[in-house]
């Protein structure tokens, strides 16, 4: 997938708006619930695609990358 830079300043500033955690930014989603939702299968549009790169992130390690775009 290609994302830009405006998708990852979105993605890091994003939260789960429904849910266990509605409210959390998306990078601070516990892994297993993401892994939970890549298994169930992410939801349509603009929230699945930062939740599969999030999912990524955090299956690479990297997920330092959105917190440090988040608090910039």
């Amino acid at each position: 997938m290609n994302f830009n830079k405006q998708f990852l300043l979105d993605t890091a500033k994003a939260k789960m708006p429904f849910g266990k955690y509605k409210g959390t930014y998306l990078i601070d989603i516990p892994e297993y619930y993401i892994i939970w939702y890549k298994n169930k299968g992410f939801p349509q549009g603009k929230l699945g695609k930062m939740m599969m790169l999030v999912y990524e992130l955090k299956l690479n390690g990297m997920e330092d990358i959105l917190r440090k775009l988040r608090n910039s």
